[in-house]
């Protein structure tokens, strides 16, 4: 199943696939097919630049990198800081890429999206599925009380059921009288979008496809039978944890939490009375979620502030701030596993992904949370990444370049799917006429 299950990301039927895909020489000669992907993220902006292969593959060609400043917990909060972010890193990937790219797939969050899980029915006419009839169900799935402040960013397919017969996939075919579709619907602030296109414009991009930032990373990072057995994604960035529930190879619960690896700075920065900058230093180099792995002798260099001299800190005392900020994480996300419905059938336990799950002991402090398997989520399922690319933080950006890979695959009837993928295709062409 893999990308097919992030199912209508239906961003780029609404501006034309030609259009995204194709890179052209001066003379308007085509010349590759370019993909882009844009994670803006509160502590920084990821640009990767990829080429599809003839097979429908991609190759990475370039990737640039920047602090951002101008984003707060998801939201952007100082345009010119955020659109700095941006030129520095798409400049840094076109110069390492040798291309020019003029528009891209952007991952967003935000404590400011919202999914929710709904379900439809209707009567099948002529007493076998159709595609009308799955249109018709789709529809009436969707068809709920959405604030008008707020905009539709995917529709996800879970599951269908025809008559007393669950768990269908694709009901196309199938004699029945009554015809059920549960979906799981992700909204976002209509001002954030907004706001988010400001930037990408100033910046010199198209804004083309807008792309829930854990659902990008699960594409990355995930394997299809995770997907299946049960898998929770928890995505935990500078300033929010985002997290996608899959059961099924459908996704269940999406989430995202107002705390991420930002507090936790915060607190070294409180508890040490340290400059954030140097803080975020201590966190990087020396932090561990807990003192399990540290040595009882470990000690950590402090420059002094203010002309002060430099101090010594025991390395456990770092860990003992970062302790509590992590285990509120974990026990905030594992309600939310509890909240999807599926949270005692995750087979597959938990992926750790952002920057702050390579926090050193975190893997085990997650593990004793939760009570299930965990493992950090690396873009494992993007080829012929360099290994100075194999890291959480390029995840969600690497997850950009393979789902819009699979749109491209689709468009050029090289989908790989089979039956859920082609259902995927069929239903985003129905739904795009509904935004």
């Amino acid at each position: 199943m893999g990308s097919a299950m992030l199912s209508p990301l239906i961003g780029l039927s609404r501006f034309g696939l030609s259009s995204y895909f194709n890179w052209a020489n001066g003379n308007g000669k085509l010349m590759r097919s370019v993909l882009t992907g844009v994670d803006v993220g509160t502590s920084k902006v990821c640009v990767l630049i990829a080429e599809i292969q003839p097979d429908g593959g991609i190759v990475l060609l370039g990737y640039g990198a920047s602090p951002c400043s101008g984003v707060r917990r998801g939201v952007v909060a100082n345009i010119e800081a955020t659109v700095e972010a941006l030129r520095a890193s798409i400049s840094e990937a076109q110069k390492s890429a040798g291309v020019g790219i003029g528009a891209a797939a952007v991952g967003i969050s935000g404590s400011h999206i919202h999914g929710i899980n709904s379900h439809g029915i209707v009567a099948v006419r002529g007493g076998e599925v159709g595609a009308r009839d799955i249109q018709r169900v789709i529809d009436a799935a969707r068809a709920v009380a959405i604030p008008l402040d707020r905009e539709v960013l995917h529709i996800l397919p879970q599951q269908f059921a025809v008559d007393d017969q669950e768990r269908v996939r694709d009901p196309t075919g199938m004699a029945g009288v009554r015809l059920e579709a549960r979906i799981h619907i992700v909204t976002a602030a209509q001002s954030y979008s907004q706001n988010l296109k400001k930037c990408c414009d100033r910046a010199g991009i198209s804004m083309l496809e807008v792309v829930f930032a854990p659902l990008a990373s699960a594409e990355a990072a995930l394997y299809p039978e995770e997907r299946e057995l049960g898998v929770a994604l928890i995505d935990i960035g500078g300033g929010t944890t985002d997290i996608a529930v899959f059961h099924g190879g459908a996704v269940m619960h999406t989430a995202v939490l107002p705390i991420g690896g930002g507090h936790v700075t915060s607190d070294i920065a409180d508890g040490l009375r340290a400059p954030i900058s140097e803080a975020e230093r201590l966190k990087v180099n020396y932090g561990a979620a807990t003192d399990l792995p540290i040595g009882r002798n470990e000690i950590v260099q402090m420059p002094g502030v203010g002309g002060r001299a430099p101090r010594e800190i025991p390395r456990q005392h770092l860990s003992e701030i970062i302790e509590p900020r992590m285990e509120e994480i974990f026990v905030m996300s594992q309600r939310e596993l509890l909240r999807s419905g599926v949270g005692d059938s995750l087979g597959s336990g938990v992926v750790l992904a952002g920057g702050t799950s390579l926090l050193e002991g975190a893997q085990e402090l997650a593990e004793q949370i939760f009570n299930l398997p965990v493992r950090r989520g690396l873009p494992t399922n993007a080829s012929h990444v360099p290994e100075e690319l194999m890291k959480p933080i390029y995840t969600t950006a690497a997850g950009l370049l393979l789902n819009s890979a699979s749109w491209h695959r689709n468009a050029n009837g090289l989908s790989r799917y089979g039956g859920w993928g082609g259902l995927r295709l069929r239903v985003t062409g129905w739904i795009r006429d509904f935004f």
